[in-house]
């Protein structure tokens, strides 16, 4: 496990081994993945093209790139994603290094959707994630669950109900451990897994179910989403543009798929969004 600094509880508690990394040090980086068959990432941008190179100059086998998120099917195209962060500039980067023929570099990606933790007390500033795609803090994506607030895509632009698939972070681990057993020359270009498939409409009523409150909903139609994204450009409010740019991302399927390859793949059972949201949550008092 590469960090940037000293883990001393992830060896103790996990059984591994934790090297201290510069992710700006192309040489440091090749260095620590010598030998290694595997990289998972956990981080974007510049740092993340860093780790690719190395792990090319490294002979690593296999990347997996950090796109836990929709399906790579359903992302706006190259040059057009408003929450990119380097992700087409490392997509096209592994692309390339797949085909070389000096040391081809295998990668795949394992997509998941939305995870759990979105709706986690705190958001998912509380398990350091969120920040490169603006939904650092509790309530920052659709739903505050806390506050009994919810402001969601009611139709796609066809009018039809809008769906997310979702999987909680410790059971994504989970599906990528049980990935690993099956062993990397095995894998596809992409592996999905869920552990939820819900419409944005039911996904709210879950949260009032849970905490025993009527929540304040607010619905947007997809062409009411269009018209405040051009209002709060033509007036600037970058915040609400990123606000009301993740309810467009929503309405156009980003976040949902319909075959999970993964979960057909391994013996994993994940949890029920509905069993997380009570356990994390439970009741309002």
């Amino acid at each position: 496990m590469g960090c940037q600094q000293e883990h001393p509880e992830f060896e103790a508690n996990y059984d591994c081994q934790v090297a201290v990394v510069d992710y700006a040090n192309l040489e440091d980086l090749q260095f620590t993945l010598q030998g290694v068959d595997l990289v998972i990432s956990t981080i974007s941008g510049a740092e993340q093209l860093n780790l690719i190179d190395a792990a090319r100059r490294a002979r690593v086998r296999c990347f997996v790139p950090s796109e836990f998120e929709g399906a790579l099917s359903h992302r706006p195209a190259a040059g057009t994603d408003p929450f990119d962060n380097g992700s087409s500039t490392a997509l096209e980067q592994l692309r390339h290094w797949s085909q070389s023929r000096s040391h081809s570099m295998k990668y795949t990606i394992f997509s998941c959707g939305v995870f759990y933790e979105r709706f986690a007390p705190g958001g998912l500033q509380t398990f350091n994630m969120g920040g490169t795609c603006r939904i650092r803090n509790q309530g920052d994506y659709m739903i505050d669950v806390g506050h009994g607030i919810a402001e969601i895509p009611e139709s796609n632009q066809h009018g039809h109900p809008v769906q997310v698939v979702m999987t909680s972070a410790v059971d994504v681990a989970r599906f990528v451990a049980a990935a690993v057993e099956l062993g990397i020359d095995t894998w596809p270009r992409e592996f999905k897994m869920r552990g939820a498939r819900l419409t944005t409409q039911r996904l709210q009523e879950i949260c009032s179910e849970i905490r025993g409150i009527e929540f304040e909903v607010v619905q947007r139609p997809y062409e009411q989403i269009i018209q405040w994204l051009r209002y709060y450009e033509q007036n600037r409010d970058e915040v609400k543009w990123f606000s009301m740019q993740h309810l467009l991302q929503t309405a156009n399927g980003r976040y949902y798929f319909g075959d999970a390859n993964l979960n057909d793949a391994v013996d994993v059972q994940p949890m029920s969004f509905r069993q997380w949201l009570y356990d994390t949550w439970g009741p309002a008092h």
